[in-house]
């Protein structure tokens, strides 16, 4: 086959893939890719939005209001894709709360509550009924969308960071619980992301130049949500078969920057 010809191959053909928080920003980008590259997607989301993006989508996808930290909603979505689509080859835990900027002492215990159960019980959920229906079938691959915050420390972000941090564990234990049945668990690590959720880039789906979340991002810019979803492409694709257990930061270069600063001031 002529080189020219490789790009116009689908790297998803006929595979099944489930999505979290589809409806917009990071999910919504991963969906579509997925869709362009030959996948069956089913668009889980709370808000509503799931249905127009799996219409927007087409080709058989489908849109499912999905409330991740309820374990109902949870079986409801994975047995959906089976019903539909006959089977699951691919889980993406997108679905996230971020739950405000604050230091420790202001946080309440209804707000840890809600971070832990979407940002880390949702992901537990997931990948335990993920992987249920993936035994059945001779494996898949799992892609868990971590944070930085769970990598390094930022301020205001003790909660939502130490869910994340949990995210990460999860990831690396469940690789090792399903290495040899073939279900492939890794995780992305996003850092400053553009995703159209911040109210200024509501209507802008890239960031003006100049403008930046995080001081010192050694690429120094926004990542993009179709960035993520490149790297959520690879690691659920056969691109990526001997790869499990890995969290693989998706940041400008932040996370091992901010190391580099920390070991320079010490």
């Amino acid at each position: 086959m002529a080189r020219q010809d490789w790009s116009e191959i689908m790297r998803l053909p006929g595979k099944t893939a489930i999505i979290t928080g589809a409806g917009s920003g990071m999910g919504k980008a991963m969906a579509e890719r997925f869709a362009e590259e030959g996948a069956r997607v089913l668009c889980a989301d709370i808000s509503g939005a799931q249905d127009e993006v799996a219409r927007a989508i087409g080709r058989g996808a489908i849109g499912l209001h999905v409330d991740v930290a309820e374990e109902g909603d949870i079986r409801n979505m994975v047995s959906t894709a089976e019903e539909a689509f006959g089977r699951v080859d691919i889980l993406v835990n997108n679905a996230g709360f971020g739950g405000g900027i604050m230091p420790l002492h202001e946080q309440t215990i209804e707000n840890w509550d809600r971070i832990h159960a979407v940002n880390l019980k949702g992901v537990f959920l997931g990948m335990k009924y993920g992987a249920i229906a993936m035994l059945k079938t001779g494996g898949g691959a799992i892609v868990n969308i971590g944070s930085a915050t769970g990598m390094v420390g930022w301020k205001g972000h003790g909660v939502y960071g130490a869910a994340k941090a949990g995210v990460s564990q999860l990831t690396k234990c469940a690789a090792l619980d399903y290495a040899m049945q073939n279900i492939r668990v890794n995780a992305i690590l996003p850092g400053t992301i553009w995703t159209g959720l911040v109210p200024m880039s509501k209507d802008n789906p890239e960031p003006p130049p100049g403008i930046f979340r995080v001081p010192g991002i050694p690429m120094d810019r926004w990542g993009l949500a179709s960035e993520i979803a490149s790297a959520a492409l690879f690691l659920a694709s056969d691109e990526s078969s001997y790869v499990t257990g890995t969290l693989l930061p998706v940041d400008g270069g932040y996370c091992i920057g901010f190391s580099g600063m920390a070991a320079e001031q010490g």
